[in-house]
């Protein structure tokens, strides 16, 4: 059985609000990162489609660091 919470990868949690019970109604930080395809196949075939990477291990801290600076207003 699939610890749906950890990442495959390293074991972290993986803050995915969809495997928790009490955020499973919010989309989870994944569906507004680019994650390479070639860090999903770098996973065994039987890790695959089972639970979410972190953010660490999908190489996507930046990006979301960055979609959760505020505007400053200064590129509208």
């Amino acid at each position: 059985m699939t610890d749906t919470q950890h990442c495959p990868a390293c074991g972290a949690l993986n803050q995915c609000t969809l495997a928790d019970p009490r955020s499973a109604t919010q989309p989870c930080w994944c569906f507004g990162a680019s994650i390479d395809p070639a860090v999903l196949q770098a996973l065994p075939a039987e890790l695959r489609n089972k639970a979410c990477l972190c953010p660490r291990c999908a190489a996507v801290e930046d990006q979301l660091a960055h979609a959760a600076a505020p505007s400053n207003g200064k590129n509208r």
